[in-house]
């Protein structure tokens, strides 16, 4: 039971990888879930739209793409953060890059614990949740 962190085809982001996990586990935990084997896979946006097409049959961009392998109340999964989608998205929603970052981070772990994101009402609430979880890391801006 691991969160491991892995980069393909791109420079690996500067994160602090065990303050990080530590976080996962906590968000975790408030979804009465706890974490088993996570890989993220940071990406170029040109990896993660081979990913999209191949396994979800999706010809478009994305920041990330969550692979879920959870059981019960563990939480297990592949998730590929494309981080060219997340620099563009930075820029576009104005926000710092490293809070884009771990915006996108969490986001996959809130879908492991069920959250969805399909309608808009989905959305509010999935983006509430990313700010609950934001205010309890700090971010090197």
């Amino acid at each position: 039971m691991a969160i491991s962190y892995n980069a393909v085809d791109i420079k690996f982001p500067k994160i602090k990888r065990r303050e990080v996990s530590r976080w996962i586990k906590s968000v975790a935990a408030n979804y009465h879930k706890r974490v088993g084997d996570i890989a993220y896979i940071f990406c170029s946006d040109e990896e993660i739209l081979r990913i999209n097409k191949q396994y979800l049959d999706h010809d478009y961009y994305t920041d990330i793409i969550t692979f879920d392998y959870s059981e019960d109340d563990v939480i297990s999964g592949d998730l590929f953060i494309s981080l060219d989608t997340v620099q563009s998205n930075s820029g576009k929603y104005n926000t710092d890059y490293n809070e884009e970052l771990h915006r996108v981070i969490i986001h996959g772990i809130l879908h492991l614990c069920g959250l969805k994101d399909k309608t808009k009402q989905d959305e509010v609430i999935m983006r509430e949740n990313e700010n609950r979880a934001l205010e309890l890391i700090e971010i090197d801006k």
